[in-house]
């Protein structure tokens, strides 16, 4: 045996031990739904047998108690509502700035990049008492609020890609009578896609999964995600019921997951179009 493929099999196992790594905490949350609570805080990595199996119950229990279909539904509502926002406004920004390239667009590049190292600690009070008055403690205020936290990387993978789309193709297309709006959703868009679908799952996974912007600015007497619907399981005295929240998270963690693995094929190549050619 060569050399070369010792080292690939050394490397195969490393990432294989790495993957498994990576996957026990979902693999115990999902053991640990199907157990009875008193058994969860005393053998938490034991796996659910006999009298510790309950079955669906801890699913049906934090279902109940936490109207977590419901809070699917508003999670759903700001995710979709707020990636779509960001993709159709950040792909056409990154466009202009990339076609348009005098100083006030390099300036406004700056700016994007700037917003992605600048801590949310910093803005996080001011922002909950803004989206209050604003009015922006809604679902759907959301969606404003998210596309000016997530615009950055947004843009920074957008302009990266549209400096690779040859402009001759823009230009034979407006000589052929096609607007600017037509040249961009029929011949900028469809090129963009691996970038587009890479952007989507990024952003996708950090709404879907996000607890502290919704809980600073979502009126909670009306909406609740579904990651903060779970936090409701806490009672008083720091009791907790861990068997109903084991099953809530399992139940938030399938549709991003799902979502994640069709799209998955995307995302290293959208990002590395995005970085490289940036």
């Amino acid at each position: 045996m060569s050399d070369k493929v010792k080292h690939s099999k050394l490397w195969t196992l490393f990432f294989t031990l790495v993957s498994l790594l990576w996957i026990f905490p979902i693999i115990l949350v999902v053991a640990n739904s199907f157990k009875n609570k008193a058994y969860i805080s005393r053998n938490a990595f034991s796996i659910p047998t006999g009298k510790t199996f309950v079955g669906l119950e801890n699913y049906r229990r934090g279902v109940e108690r936490t109207n977590l279909f419901a809070s699917f539904g508003w999670t759903v509502v700001v995710t979709v509502g707020s990636v779509l926002l960001i993709l159709l406004c950040t792909s056409m920004c990154a466009w202009w700035i990339v076609r348009v390239n005098n100083h006030f667009a390099k300036f406004l590049y700056v700016l994007f990049l700037f917003n992605m190292v600048v801590p949310f600690q910093m803005v996080m009070f001011t922002l909950s008492k803004m989206a209050d008055l604003t009015g922006l403690n809604t679902p759907w205020g959301l969606w404003i609020i998210y596309l000016g936290f997530g615009a950055g990387l947004a843009v920074f993978i957008f302009t990266g890609v549209i400096k690779g789309i040859p402009q001759e193709l823009e230009e034979s297309a407006m000589m052929d009578g096609a607007s600017v709006p037509r040249i961009f959703f029929q011949i900028v868009v469809p090129i963009m896609k691996p970038s587009i679908v890479s952007v989507a799952i990024l952003e996708a996974m950090w709404i879907w999964n996000d607890f502290l912007l919704p809980y600073l600015t979502l009126d909670m007497r009306r909406y609740k995600t579904m990651s903060i619907a779970i936090q409701y399981l806490k009672g008083g005295y720091g009791s907790v019921d861990m068997g109903a929240m084991m099953g809530c998270l399992v139940l938030a963690i399938i549709p991003i997951v799902v979502f994640y693995l069709i799209c998955q094929k995307y995302i290293i190549k959208g990002v590395l179009a995005g970085a490289v050619k940036g």
